[in-house]
């Protein structure tokens, strides 16, 4: 167990279970929060033993987002201030990016704003069917800067706009419709889906499925025909792993 404040961690059979941990306040992000989020990302990724990652919240709620008191609080108008708190949940993102495991994020209740950015930074989206998703912050004149970049490669640009300039919240069906899920669990399915689901996931070859990410957000920038040497030298690194070996001799007992 973690000794964090604000997220708990723990590992299990090989999963990382990393939960936001502000009930009480539907898991409103604040800079705490975010760092020790980054802290026990940076713990999985370390720990050699971990093959999965689990991205919960506690309660009824995954994340409302951004802790609109932290806001209320600070009449500073200190941009310097301002900007490094900024880039913490932009370092968020991109530590989401490129953590070496696979993450899933299991979206209960709503994931609104910031929230829906760190959803939706999951490299897999399992939500139950009361979830909903959206980015209301339009709605206090305030824009979804950062979490936009994750929402214009998900979803059509005219799909994307919308979604930023109305605030509109959308259910779970309607994003998996839009892409932003990958996929929609009953109420009565949703723990035990989602269980099943990462525990399919550890049960991969850790070494392919850590390649396979790396190289999948790589060639994200990439011209095609880098993009294709791109994988053609993951193809030939990926065959000289012990997983792939231990494969290739699971396979041939089998024929």
């Amino acid at each position: 167990m973690s000794e964090y404040r604000k997220v708990t961690y723990r590992i299990e059979q090989g999963i990382a279970r990393v939960a936001l941990n502000k009930p009480e306040r539907r898991n409103a992000l604040d800079q705490e929060l975010l760092t020790e989020l980054r802290e026990a990302l940076r713990a999985a990724a370390a720990d050699e033993s971990v093959r999965v990652v689990l991205l919960t919240g506690a309660g009824k709620d995954f994340c409302s987002g951004m802790d609109l008191r932290t806001f209320a609080d600070d009449a500073s108008g200190d941009l310097t201030k301002f900007q490094a708190e900024a880039r913490n949940m932009a370092g968020l993102l991109l530590d989401m990016r490129r953590h070496p495991r696979s993450i899933v994020a299991a979206v209960q209740g709503r994931a609104l704003g910031g929230g829906c950015g760190i959803a939706t930074a999951a490299d897999i989206v399992l939500a139950s069917e009361s979830a909903q998703f959206g980015y209301p912050e339009i709605n206090i004149g305030f824009v979804p800067a950062i979490v936009m970049a994750l929402l214009r490669r998900l979803v059509s640009e005219k799909r994307a706009f919308e979604l930023i300039a109305t605030g509109q919240t959308i259910s779970a069906q309607t994003a998996l419709e839009f892409g932003m899920i990958n996929r929609v669990l009953s109420a009565e399915m949703y723990e035990r889906g989602v269980e099943e689901f990462v525990a399919n996931l550890a049960s991969k070859s850790t070494s392919a499925l850590t390649l396979a990410k790396e190289l999948f957000y790589r060639t994200d920038v990439m011209q095609f025909e880098a993009a294709v040497e791109a994988g053609a030298e993951v193809n030939a690194f990926a065959r000289t792993t012990d997983d792939f070996k231990r494969g290739i001799e699971k396979f041939l007992k089998k024929t």
